[in-house]
């Protein structure tokens, strides 16, 4: 089986051969508006993700006090996870694509928690990178997987707002993740937020595989939802697509992949530096103690699930205004690369709090920007092919989170964090730029809207 060919329509089904969801619960009974739900379910999934990749950035106040780990070793470590998580998307996402939804992210699930919990074992800093290097692996298919499930769930009007939900996730798991993380520090020791965190992992993915079934086959969808989802779901022809040609062909051949791509390399630095070093700036820059940054660190990322909702909410908004679908996702993302400007002041801020005012308008600004990019593969690429998409342009995000991990590590020891707060600035606005110059509506799309972009 090539991970390049075409992949057959996709069925997901229960051994011996019958269909997912026939013995999963009493056929007569109904969930009202069963796709939010299977929304909020993908937002657990990735609660649980950015729980696991945001408990190291917590510890590393501690690792770098306990193990003499420096700043150029925690980069290091970050890149270590970055390498494989961009190297793996794209083959994570056509696994999915091959497999099926629920057993494709159950299987990730469970690698990258199990990576999780084994991080406890590590006891220098090459260790740390080979831990987090598997963690990598794991945490790949999370994004390819719920971009092909809200492409499957819901119509193009809803689906921003749909992945706005689930990319709440990341910024949940990031309020939880100082919180939590910084207890058991101080009670049990750093090796224990990795197993805790990793232990939560499985508990989701049980849940996981006891509740998803596709829509058309799952017990609790009523007919008039499943009538509803379905309506307006053809897919879109990606330009120059034929069939049997290989999908990871069909897909870097389009423009719309590219400008996808580059919106995303240029998006994603400012979303890793929040991720993995608040912590140790509060901590270096701001010299805050443990107890301190567990109180501020949440912060930016409930403002980030505030920003997912916005930059969800944003694209309808402008499709009300008659905008065609890209012309509505162009617009918001512009709307938040202009927010990302303010990032600029966070060096500059006189105290930590103002600094981390700063930090949430970023926060804000990322995510809902976020909620644009994640949902356009699914606008463009036909169904089979989306979590491929997904996963190709997120490895151009991580390479983008990477180049900027490398600098980050000799800036900030060698200058201090102030140029790269300018950099990420206005990064979001030269990404914006790109999606003007290069995205197009797909074929399908020209033809049913006039040629509106």
């Amino acid at each position: 089986m090539c991970l390049g060919a075409t992949p057959p329509a996709e069925t997901e089904m229960d051994p011996p051969g019958r269909p997912i969801g026939d013995r999963a619960a009493p056929r007569g009974f109904h969930a009202r508006g069963l796709r939010w739900w299977i929304a909020v379910l993908l937002m657990g999934m990735t609660v649980v993700n950015y729980l696991d990749r945001t408990c190291l950035s917590v510890v590393a106040p501690t690792l770098k006090h306990d193990l003499a780990i420096t700043e150029i070793d925690f980069s290091h470590i970050v890149i270590a996870f970055q390498v494989t998580y961009l190297v793996m998307q794209p083959f994570s996402g056509r696994i999915v694509d091959w497999l099926n939804i629920r057993a494709g992210l159950a299987l990730s699930i469970a690698w990258w928690s199990l990576a999780q919990v084994f991080t406890a074992l590590a006891g220098g800093w090459q260790a740390f990178a080979v831990f987090r290097a598997l963690l990598g692996m794991g945490e790949a298919a999370n994004f390819p997987a719920a971009a092909k499930t809200v492409s499957q769930w819901f119509r193009p009007e809803e689906r921003t707002v749909a992945i706005g939900i689930v990319n709440m996730g990341a910024g949940i798991g990031g309020i939880i993740a100082p919180i939590l993380v910084a207890y058991l520090i101080l009670h049990y020791g750093w090796q224990s937020a990795f197993v805790v965190t990793g232990a939560a992992g499985i508990a989701w993915m049980a849940v996981w595989l006891g509740v998803y079934r596709a829509p058309e086959r799952h017990p609790w969808m009523s007919p008039a939802e499943l009538a509803l989802i379905q309506e307006g779901q053809e897919d879109s022809t990606a330009e120059g697509h034929r069939p049997g040609h290989g999908v990871w062909r069909t897909v870097l051949a389009q423009r719309n992949f590219w400008a996808i791509a580059g919106a995303r390399f240029l998006s994603e630095p400012a979303w890793q530096f929040f991720t993995y070093w608040i912590p140790l700036y509060l901590a270096t820059e701001r010299h805050l103690n443990l107890k301190q940054i567990g109180y501020f660190a949440w912060l930016p990322f409930l403002a980030g699930d505030a920003g997912s909702l916005f930059g969800g909410l944003l694209s309808p908004f402008f499709i009300r205004l008659r905008c065609s679908v890209m012309t509505a996702r162009k617009a918001s993302a512009s709307v938040c690369a202009v927010l990302m400007v303010f990032a600029i002041f966070i060096g500059r801020a006189p105290t930590a709090e103002l600094a981390i005012v700063f930090f949430c308008i970023g926060a804000f600004a990322h995510q809902a920007m976020s909620s644009t990019l994640l949902t356009l593969p699914a606008d463009l690429f036909p169904k089979t092919m989306v979590a491929t998409a997904n996963g190709l342009s997120g490895t151009a995000g991580g390479l983008g989170g990477m180049f900027f991990t490398m600098a980050v590590g000799i800036v900030a020891l060698r200058v201090g964090y102030a140029p790269l707060f300018v950099a990420i600035a206005f990064f979001d606005l030269a990404g914006s730029a790109l999606l003007w110059g290069l995205l197009r509506e797909p074929v399908r799309q020209k033809s049913q809207q006039g040629q509106k972009s």
